[in-house]
């Protein structure tokens, strides 16, 4: 029997979470599409700025390393 009731609990706190977490997300302001398109804009513009950034320090990281190594 004990082993029942600790299955119903465990059952109670998963359906009262998944509960709880649906209430939560109908709190949350989502973006309109204008919002959601400008943010994804950002986000790519800024990912491929860096990438650039990082591509250009490792070749000039890699010529050092070559001279040196020379």
């Amino acid at each position: 029997m004990a082993f029942l009731a600790k299955m119903k609990q465990s059952f109670g706190s998963t359906f009262s979470f998944f509960g709880d977490a649906w209430g939560e997300l109908k709190k949350v302001k989502w973006p309109s599409r204008k919002e959601l398109i400008s943010y994804t804009l950002v986000v790519l513009i800024t990912v491929a700025i860096v990438t650039v950034y990082f591509y250009v320090l490792d070749l000039g990281i890699s010529e050092l390393v070559r001279l040196f190594i020379k």
